[in-house]
């Protein structure tokens, strides 16, 4: 059974959200169809969400909602891109690490300074352009910085991830907190983005869709759109600014 939901944009437009499968969790997600099997989305909220797959349950940047998150099933692996509090939750990580003794967590090495001996132990640390194994995951890190004179304190160059993770021949990039980098752009062979958008930390939604438009995903979901001092780039916005070809999905981040 698919359901639809309908919420508004920041200019009062009303927006369909694309239809989601029905799950025993009550948690929305939409399913890609690959050649290693179902892909299974998430979105939990903000710059939070869960990658589920038969080989395992990813969990990107969990804040919160433990017991959602448990719902649809212990995270093998959790993936973490930067040390600010909408992304790295030290009390959450813990729970979720709790559930299961097999999980592991890969984060770059900024947050891997933060943790506890305990967690430490069951993290491997990643700097931009390396690369590791999770189950049948490749995850490689990628840039994630700002290009901004006045943004450059926000995310400097060379400590925050994105990832790329690669699922037989299925490639998804997370963006993390980034601006339109070079790097973003000369992306090639994704199926699955997930781009951020909000001012003033990251880029708006016109630099977004350029972005995405250039290294041409097949699917892409705009996510972490609300800001503080511009207020909620607008998701409809960025996806009437994508490239043909490429089709925009959108997530109940925000309830």
């Amino acid at each position: 059974m698919q359901t639809r939901r309908t919420f508004l944009t920041a200019t009062g437009a009303a927006i369909t959200v694309l239809p989601f499968m029905a799950h025993a969790s009550d948690l929305e997600h939409q399913t890609f169809d690959t050649a290693n099997g179902d892909v299974m989305i998430y979105p939990i909220d903000h710059a939070s969400f869960l990658i589920n797959t038969a080989s395992g349950l990813i969990a990107v940047d969990p804040v919160g909602h433990v017991d959602s998150i448990k719902n649809v099933g212990q995270p093998t692996t959790i993936l973490i891109t930067h040390e600010h509090g909408d992304h790295f939750d030290l009390e959450t990580i813990t729970q979720l690490m709790a559930l299961s003794p097999a999980a592991q967590l890969v984060v770059n090495p900024a947050v891997m300074a933060m943790l506890p001996d305990d967690l430490s132990a069951r993290a491997t640390s990643l700097a931009n352009g390396e690369t590791t194994e999770r189950d049948t995951y490749g995850i490689e890190a990628v840039p994630a910085y700002n290009t901004t004179e006045e943004r450059l304190k926000f995310h400097p160059k060379g400590r925050d991830n994105g990832y790329i993770i690669t699922h037989g021949d299925f490639r998804i990039y997370v963006s993390g907190d980034t601006e339109d980098t070079p790097e973003m752009r000369a992306l090639q062979n994704i199926d699955l983005a997930f781009v951020c958008m909000n001012l003033p930390f990251t880029m708006d939604s016109d630099a977004a869709a350029s972005a995405v438009s250039e290294f041409a995903p097949t699917y892409v979901y705009p996510y972490h759109y609300r800001g503080r001092d511009n207020g909620t780039q607008d998701p409809a916005a960025f996806a009437a600014g994508l490239a043909d070809g490429i089709e925009a999905k959108f997530g109940n981040w925000y309830g």
